[in-house]
Formats: structure tokens, C-alpha cells, sequence
């Protein structure tokens, strides 16, 4: 009998190209839902990554083999402290999308964004507003600029990061009165999301810097007896005309891609941090002191970094009423104490 030639599913996903490096490690929100409601409401908030645990909660699913029953679910706790609103900026349409009408911000900014940008000695707020008011006709949208607030989290750092978050539903005028009412106080995460709701989360993956096919693709390792090679593709292509194809598996940057990820469920939101975090806090946060969020499953990066939520894109059609019923919270020791 002859050779018989053996067939495999190709290796290494392509509908991730080109695996670049990201630009930014806060991922960048490149589309915003249609809200739905009449009222206009915020349709994202931020938090940062802290680590993971996991819950038992009482399966509300209709029609899965556990309704009804405790089961267990991996989940990711967010550290989701109170945004500042420090502006409102107005977009308008033109031939290549939006450009920026005008933007009103805050008299007294808190004194962190200094570390951002430079600001002049006293911003004239009512001559803003004004101007926006005056062109509301040209206006196709309305965005807060809000900033966090990492010196309430675990993070180390003293730096705010700075957020635009789209205003939804509603009309322009009412809109642009919801979003003079926040300029300048704060908004909780409470305030955008209920628990128990799907969420579409935007982060920047953990890097892995430069690595080889094997990892980076999932190819198979060759015979050592073969050839020199082993962890490399055997062929890389036709011999004529001399290149090599993009979906050839080859070594390079792998992780630190932004992704997004639908439809995570939020299980709980909290205001007091103590209620989640383990007694030695969490490899390489600490303890979450106050507002938090539970996700279900995982979320892409490491801990502190800023994991941007959003209302979903295209949210299940069937969504329980209520909250899941969560019986208990692992607190356990990370470090094995």
C-alpha cells in the first residue's frame, strides 16, 4: 500500500489579522448600540480588572438540564469606582463620518486631569453650553468626557483615564438637558447597568510578546528525525512564484490585541468591595474597596487593566426578569494561605 495522506484542520484563527500589537492598553470603542428607550441614558461604563473567583447561583436559564439547581460559574471581578463627567462633547455629520461641533466643560476640574492635559485657569461653562444650544440643529450626537477615578481601586497609579461615553435614546434637546445635569457630579455604575443584564466588554488582551509558530498558531511539532526543524511549518508555500502567503503560520507578536467579547452576563453589583475580595486580596491588585461588578466567565488583560463595558450590540432574544440568585461568593486565599 502506499502513502496515505493524512488531512488536519488548518491551524491559527484568520479572522484575527494582522496580530499587531494594540495602539493603546484602554481599548478603543469603535461602534456605540441604538438605544431603545425613550429617555436618554449613558450606554457604557469602565472598570478595572482586579481577578477572578468563582459563585454559586441558582440556575435561571429556561429549558437548561440544571434550571432551577445551584451550579457553579467562573467570574471576574471589576473594580467599577464612581466617573467623573468633567465635559460634554457634540459630534455632527459630515462626508467622512462625525467631526467634533463643540464641547463644554467643567469650571472647577478635579485636579488629577492636569495630569492628562493641560488646562487653562477657569473654563467659561454657560458660554459653552450656549454655543452648543445655538447649533443643537447640526448636532448628530451627544458623548460625556469622564475620567476615573484610580485612586479609589487598586491600581497604583494616580492617572486618570479618559472616557467618552455615548448618550442614547431620547431626542437631541433632551439629550443634550440629561447631559448638563451630570456635567461636573459623578456617575456609578449602578446608574448605567441592573444587575442580572448582558454587557458587550472592549479590552486590551495580556501580552506575550514575540513567539513561535507552535504557540502563537497551534501547529503540530514535526518528527525530530525528519529535518532540522521541528517547532517551525514544514512547507510555507509554493516554490514559484517565490512568497509566502498570509495565512502561513509564522512567528510573531502574540497577545496585547484588543478584543471584544459579547454578551457577558453582569451577576451582581456591589458597593462594598470587602464582600468579594479574599482576605489577602487579589495576585497583583490588592483589595477592591469599593464599588465592584461581578462578570460572568472571563475578560481579555490582566489585572488593572481598564475593561470598557457597553450596552449590547445584539443582545439575547430571552433574558430572565430578574437577577440570578447567588447563594455563595468564594473568598478564598489566591496564594494558598
Amino acid at each position: 500500500m502506499g502513502h496515505r495522506k493524512q488531512h488536519a484542520p488548518r491551524h491559527g484563527s484568520l479572522a484575527y489579522l494582522p496580530r499587531g500589537r494594540a495602539a493603546h492598553p484602554n481599548g478603543r470603542m469603535r461602534s456605540w448600540p441604538q438605544a431603545k428607550s425613550d429617555s436618554p441614558s449613558l450606554l457604557g461604563f469602565v472598570g478595572y480588572k482586579a481577578g477572578m473567583s468563582h459563585i454559586f447561583y441558582v440556575d435561571d436559564k429556561q429549558g437548561s438540564p440544571n434550571f432551577g439547581k445551584e451550579i457553579m460559574s467562573s467570574v471576574t471581578i471589576l473594580d467599577t469606582p464612581p466617573l467623573q463627567v468633567c465635559g460634554i462633547r457634540a459630534y455632527k455629520k459630515d462626508d467622512y463620518g462625525k467631526e467634533t461641533l463643540s464641547e463644554a466643560w467643567m469650571e472647577n476640574p478635579p485636579d488629577d486631569l492636569e495630569r492628562l492635559v493641560i488646562l487653562p485657569e477657569k473654563f467659561n461653562t454657560e458660554e459653552m453650553l450656549k454655543k452648543i444650544e445655538e447649533n443643537l440643529d447640526e448636532v448628530s450626537e451627544f458623548r460625556l468626557i469622564t475620567i476615573t477615578q484610580p485612586r479609589l481601586t487598586g491600581t497604583p497609579k494616580k492617572k486618570p483615564d479618559i472616557v467618552e461615553i455615548k448618550i442614547g435614546g431620547g431626542k437631541t434637546n433632551d439629550q443634550f438637558e440629561y447631559a448638563k445635569k451630570l456635567l461636573g457630579k459623578t456617575v456609578s455604575a449602578i446608574d448605567v447597568f441592573k444587575e442580572g443584564q448582558y454587557v458587550d466588554t472592549v479590552s486590551v488582551s495580556k501580552g506575550k510578546g514575540f513567539q513561535g509558530p507552535v504557540k502563537r498558531m497551534g501547529i503540530a511539532i514535526l518528527p525530530h528525525k525528519s529535518r532540522k526543524l521541528m517547532r517551525g511549518v514544514a512547507s510555507i508555500g509554493p516554490w514559484t512564484p517565490h512568497r509566502t502567503l498570509y495565512y502561513v503560520a509564522r512567528a510573531g507578536q502574540m497577545g496585547y490585541h484588543q478584543r471584544t467579547e459579547y454578551n457577558k452576563r453582569i451577576m451582581k453589583i456591589g458597593a462594598d468591595g470587602k464582600e468579594v475580595s479574599p482576605k489577602s486580596g487579589f495576585l497583583r491588585y490588592g483589595p477592591v474597596k469599593g464599588a465592584y461588578m461581578l462578570i460572568s466567565g472571563s475578560l481579555a488583560g490582566a489585572s488593572k487593566r481598564l475593561i470598557r463595558l457597553r450596552q449590547p450590540m445584539r443582545a439575547p432574544k430571552k433574558v430572565p426578569a430578574e437577577p440570578p440568585k447567588i447563594v455563595h461568593v468564594s473568598l478564598e486565599s489566591l496564594q494558598g494561605k
